[in-house]
């Protein structure tokens, strides 16, 4: 099983200079991986077995059944959930399995027909995680790998590092108050990550008809019931029998109706992938949502910008990072922030010290907060 995986380690591979939030990358890295993965598994046979097998007669080929019942969608009837399964032959007012009975009506039918696009499905939400990332990407350009000029690494040259640091202090005081667009352009991919979160648990509501905004709530509370009186609510958006209606001719041209029985394997796999997906996407949600609302703070407070700026600069005084953000933007302290993450702690503090002089700051270079 891990020679199909191989191909998605690529995605797992997080670069050495990042440019976004961990938050971020959960998206397009972790979550990405995960929906390819479960595509590739329900289109593996030899770990999942065959998606369908039928119940058939001898006279027809086993693979012309199935086939057509796969293409064709089964079925199930909603009204044999509240009859009780048989325990003994002929028993009356009970079924064989929940959802297998013969219909009161045409309306008693529930077709069941997403289950040959779920690999699609799900390797198409892959794509939809990665493109805020792919427009971060090509927005951000490369410009805080540029700006690091190696210096992520604390065994530099001191003449290499201190041309460096100039190169480096040269850019940000010329273009100091000039990143806010180029940040609001992260923020913009932020906000579209989140609105892909809530809008494919809302398309795979629709894909499950309705079904799948309360699947976790509804295994929850299936979990607390009496076993004698519940039933699996995952039956019933993933049954594992259902019913398919097969024609064919007859010896003397007469059209013959065949009731089928089918089982689905597959929906063993199913169920748990979107049980897993629901929990998955609720708490990714929330996470981004967090995520969003703690930004949008950064942007109204400078303050907040401060404090989490001396985070990282323990040997930065207050007064020096207070210099800074003063004549900064939201777009700057973004940019310095990211370049921190990266760069090695010591060289990043001899720079803020350095910029927090240029732009005026009269302490020391270096002192206990």
């Amino acid at each position: 099983m891990l020679d199909i995986f191989r191909g998605l380690k690529s995605f797992i591979k997080v670069s050495h200079v990042q440019t976004d939030s961990a938050v971020f990358r959960i998206h397009y890295s972790v979550t990405v991986l995960i929906l390819l993965a479960f595509s590739l598994i329900v289109t593996t046979r030899q770990y999942v077995g065959n998606p369908i097998d039928c119940i058939h007669s001898k006279d027809i080929p086993e693979d012309v059944v199935n086939t057509f019942c796969w293409i064709h969608t089964t079925y199930h009837v909603p009204s044999a959930f509240k009859l009780k399964m048989a325990t003994r032959p002929g028993e009356t007012g009970s079924v064989i399995y929940p959802g297998i009975g013969q219909p009161k009506h045409d309306a008693d039918i529930k077709y069941i027909k997403y289950y040959q696009w779920v690999c699609f499905c799900l390797f198409f939400q892959a794509m939809l995680f990665y493109i805020p990332r792919w427009l971060w990407k090509h927005w951000e350009g490369g410009k805080i790998h540029a700006l690091l000029m190696d210096m992520d690494i604390g065994l530099v040259a001191d003449v290499e590092k201190k041309q460096k640091k100039k190169m480096l202090l040269d850019y940000l005081q010329v273009n100091l108050r000039h990143h806010n667009y180029w940040f609001y352009k992260y923020f913009f991919c932020e906000l579209l990550a989140l609105a892909n979160t809530v809008g494919q648990i809302f398309l795979m509501n629709r894909f499950f008809d309705g079904a799948f905004m309360t699947l976790g709530l509804d295994v929850i509370a299936y979990s607390d019931k009496d076993p004698d009186e519940r039933i699996d609510p995952l039956i019933w958006v993933f049954p594992r029998m259902t019913k398919c209606t097969f024609r064919k001719y007859g010896p003397s041209s007469s059209i013959d109706v065949m009731d089928v029985l089918c089982i689905l394997p597959l929906n063993i796999v199913n169920e748990k992938v979107y049980v897993f997906l629901w929990f998955w996407f609720l708490g990714l949600a929330g996470l981004t949502l967090i995520n969003n609302v703690f930004r949008v703070l950064l942007m109204l407070s400078p303050r907040m910008r401060a404090y989490f700026l001396h985070v990282r600069l323990r040997f930065v005084s207050r007064d020096a990072i207070n210099v800074i953000i003063r004549q900064s933007r939201i777009g700057d302290w973004f940019l310095l922030y990211m370049i921190g993450q990266n760069m090695d702690a010591s060289i990043f503090s001899e720079v803020m010290s350095d910029l927090a002089r240029r732009l005026g700051h009269k302490g020391k270079d270096y002192s206990e907060a």
